[in-house]
């Protein structure tokens, strides 16, 4: 068992041959089921003009689930700030976290949500790819806004997503908990925690070093079985790896007919060993190595996988193998 808490990660994928509005009756239903299960929160990552997954506000997901729930809890893994105005982040995830108990996290990132050029100007009104500086002020400005504009009680919890060594030195001037992207970047994940901790600056909203590690993770009965269920991602892995986000989500039975390049199979080989795909007892190794390697204060699931019952079915397995039982 492991010790520390779990959560998960809500990417939306739009089954092939289904539509948006199916996705979004699973997102319902996936929020209720892990509340039952006792995972602690449940994230939504933002997402643009992507036949693989839905393009559904991360804040508008949150309110939703928030209205449908009573304890997990639920926010941004992440609202892009550069997409979004500041004072606009703090007035809705201020507002969603006074109406809902204090259950509500922004969780804020970078990237632009698109392998679209076209998109990210639509979405900026223009604007091309922001630097770091101007990254830093908007995170800063959100920050900012709520305390001194929306001034509501109690406020959301901040965390700053990251990939990459920049963002964690972000994190750690700003005295933010860090919820890093090992299920995108895991090749960069040690470098980037040894700077976080060793750089860490206390603040208002944390007082120590707080370490999130998301990780794609598909646990089924069997290693065959989670492999199959694995493959529709490792197929749209390898079309990321050449930098196109037009890949629709395939099923099962169509990624196991895909033909990869020997480069792609090695790439894919090397990035699925530092998850957690298998059976109950091979996912437990997995995270609890992740933990002892990372020195992670919480784990993020991210199970990208095809039907819902497959995926629920992943969470419940972890549930019961690898999470420590809740007291009664």
């Amino acid at each position: 068992m492991i010790t520390v808490p779990i959560s998960a990660l809500e990417v939306a994928m739009v089954q092939t041959g289904a539509g948006a509005a199916d996705t979004l009756r699973d997102t319902t239903e996936f929020a209720r089921r892990l509340e039952e299960l006792g995972y602690l929160r449940l994230w939504y990552a933002e997402h643009h003009h992507s036949p693989a997954i839905g393009a559904f506000p991360p804040v508008v997901l949150t309110a939703h689930a928030a209205a449908l729930t009573s304890s997990i809890r639920l926010g941004s893994g992440g609202v892009l700030a550069p997409n979004h105005a500041p004072i606009m982040l703090a007035e809705q995830f201020g507002t969603l976290a006074a109406l809902h108990g204090g259950r509500i996290d922004l969780g804020i990132g970078r990237g632009p949500g698109t392998f679209d050029d076209s998109t990210a100007r639509a979405l900026r009104r223009g604007a091309g790819p922001t630097t770091d500086d101007e990254y830093r002020d908007d995170v800063s400005a959100t920050l900012r806004f709520l305390v001194d504009e929306v001034a509501l009680d109690p406020l959301p919890e901040p965390w700053l997503l990251s990939s990459s060594t920049a963002g964690a030195a972000l994190a750690a001037e700003l005295g933010l908990p860090i919820a890093f992207a090992h299920h995108i970047r895991p090749d960069n994940t040690l470098a980037a925690l040894n700077h976080y901790r060793e750089h860490f600056s206390p603040s208002r909203w944390c007082e120590r070093p707080r370490v999130l590690i998301c990780v794609e993770t598909v646990c089924a009965e069997t290693e065959e079985e989670a492999a199959r269920l694995a493959g529709p991602m490792v197929v749209l892995k390898a079309a990321l790896l050449k930098g196109r986000g037009d890949f629709a989500f395939p099923t099962p039975e169509e990624a196991a007919t895909h033909s990869f390049t020997e480069e792609e199979a090695q790439a894919l080989t090397s990035f699925r060993a530092q998850q957690a795909y298998g059976s109950p007892d091979t996912v437990a190794k997995h995270l609890a190595d992740l933990v002892d390697v990372t020195g992670a204060d919480e784990l993020m699931l991210v199970t990208p996988v095809y039907a819902l019952a497959d995926r629920l079915r992943s969470y419940e397995l972890v549930r019961r193998h690898v999470m420590m039982p809740t007291a009664s």
